[in-house]
């Protein structure tokens, strides 16, 4: 029943912009974890950000930190991947995860539950 659905995707230019966003429904999502992931092709599915349930506290990757900024809307049971300054390595499928583990470091049991994925391609 639990459901994680990401949109926001799409095509942008070098230096563009997008806000993705995963709605969650069949969780309590206020008690869970979330983290942002992605997986570019050839390369392993690695975790760009996460954000605790407890505190809000974020992580994220060294090479978007400054650049991607996590949050969430309990109320909407929503989290979000505002992304800027997008750079082509950015290009990859994102996915939003949920879990009651460790948010970050990435660990193998961490988040239990996923959504389906949302392309990002950054290209001229």
């Amino acid at each position: 029943q639990v459901q994680l659905v990401e949109s926001g995707g799409g095509l942008v230019q070098p230096g563009g912009s997008l806000r993705l966003s995963c709605a969650a429904s069949g969780l309590t999502f206020s008690a869970y974890n979330m983290g942002w992931f992605r997986q570019a092709p050839g390369k392993e599915r690695e975790l760009v950000s996460a954000i605790s349930w407890i505190n809000g506290d974020t992580n994220y990757l060294d090479s978007v930190k400054g650049r991607f900024a996590i949050s969430r809307d309990n109320a909407k049971n929503t989290v979000y991947l505002q992304m800027n300054s997008l750079k082509p390595e950015d290009t990859a499928v994102y996915y939003c995860a949920a879990g009651r583990g460790p948010p970050w470091p990435e660990s193998q049991n961490a988040y239990n539950y996923w959504g389906q994925g949302t392309q990002v391609t950054v290209s001229l």
